[in-house]
C-alpha cells in the first residue's frame, strides 16, 4: 500500500510535540544556573575559590573615598589632595600661622595704614588708565613711565615681584606684566583678594616702612592709594585698592624694582 504525504504527516506530528515537550523551559536553565553559581547543587561542584570571592566582605580604602566624585552632581569641597597650585594664586600658610600678620615673617607684618590725607591725585590717574601699561606710563617716577613703554604682559611676572612688596596671600591675578634689562625692572600686577580694604592697606604698609619705602595714603570715595619711594636705591611703588562689586577688594601695584 503507498503512502501517502498526508499519511506521513500523521505519523510524525506525535514524535514532533514529544521532542518540544521535553525540552526545559529558560527559566529552569536560568535557575540552575543560578543554583550553580551560588553553590547550591548537590554533589562535589562547588568552587572553594568562587564561595570566598562571593562571601567576603567588600574591601574599600576610606583615604579613597574622599575623593570618588566622577558621577557626584556637585564638584569636590577642596582641590583632590596632590595637586599643584597655579602660579596665579598666591600661597598660603596651612600651619597656623598668618601670612598677613606677618607671624614668623622677618619683612615687616601689617601694621595700620595711616588716615588717607591730602587729594587724591592718583586716583584720577588710575581712573584715566585703561591697561596696567597706561597706568604705569602714567606715573610721576621718571623710571617707572619710562620704563613702562617697554611692558610684555604675563603672569609669569608675578614671581619676579620685589621681596619687600610681595603677592598678597590667597591672591587671584587678573593681570600681570613687566620689563626687565637697560636699567628697568618694572612690575606691574591686577590681582583682587577676599580680603578688606583696610587689610591691605595694612599690610602693605607695613611692609613698605619696614623696607625703608616712605608710605602716603590718599583716598577718593572708596578708591585708596598707598605710594612712595626709597632714596638709597631709587625705588618706587604705588598701590591702588578700591572694592569691587562683587565684594572682592581690587588691587594694582606698581613697582620699579623687581626681582
Amino acid at each position: 500500500m503507498a503512502i501517502t504525504f498526508r499519511n506521513l504527516a500523521w505519523a510524525l506530528a506525535p514524535l514532533a510535540l514529544a521532542a518540544c515537550g521535553s525540552k526545559p523551559p529558560a527559566d529552569s536553565n536560568i535557575d540552575s544556573l543560578d543554583a550553580e553559581l551560588a553553590g547550591n547543587t548537590t554533589g562535589n561542584s562547588r568552587d572553594p575559590a568562587m564561595m570566598s570571592a562571593l562571601q567576603d566582605q567588600i574591601m574599600v580604602d576610606p583615604a579613597l573615598t574622599g575623593q570618588a566624585n566622577n558621577d557626584a552632581v556637585r564638584p569636590p569641597q577642596q582641590p583632590y589632595s596632590g595637586a599643584t597650585p597655579p602660579d596665579s594664586v598666591a600661597p598660603s600658610k596651612t600651619d597656623g600661622t598668618n601670612i598677613a600678620d606677618g607671624t614668623g615673617s622677618s619683612s615687616g607684618g601689617s601694621k595700620p595704614a595711616p588716615a588717607p590725607a591730602g587729594d587724591c591725585l592718583q586716583c584720577k590717574v588710575k581712573r584715566d588708565s585703561v591697561t596696567l601699561g597706561a597706568l604705569a606710563q602714567r606715573q610721576a617716577d621718571k623710571r617707572t613711565s619710562g620704563c613702562a613703554r617697554s611692558l610684555q604682559y604675563s603672569t609669569a611676572w608675578v614671581q619676579r615681584l620685589p621681596a619687600d612688596i610681595p603677592l598678597y596671600p590667597d591672591a587671584r591675578v587678573d593681570e600681570a606684566a613687566g620689563v626687565a634689562g637697560n636699567g628697568c625692572a618694572l612690575r606691574v600686577v591686577s590681582f583682587s583678594t577676599g580680603a578688606s580694604v583696610q587689610t591691605v592697606l595694612d599690610y602693605y604698609y607695613g611692609r613698605v616702612t619696614a623696607a625703608g619705602y616712605s608710605a602716603e595714603h590718599q583716598a577718593d570715595g572708596g578708591q585708596h592709594v598707598l605710594g612712595g619711594t626709597r632714596g638709597k636705591d631709587g625705588g618706587a611703588y604705588v598701590i591702588y585698592v578700591e572694592k569691587r562689586g562683587d565684594g572682592r577688594t581690587e588691587v594694582d601695584l606698581v613697582a620699579n624694582n623687581g626681582n
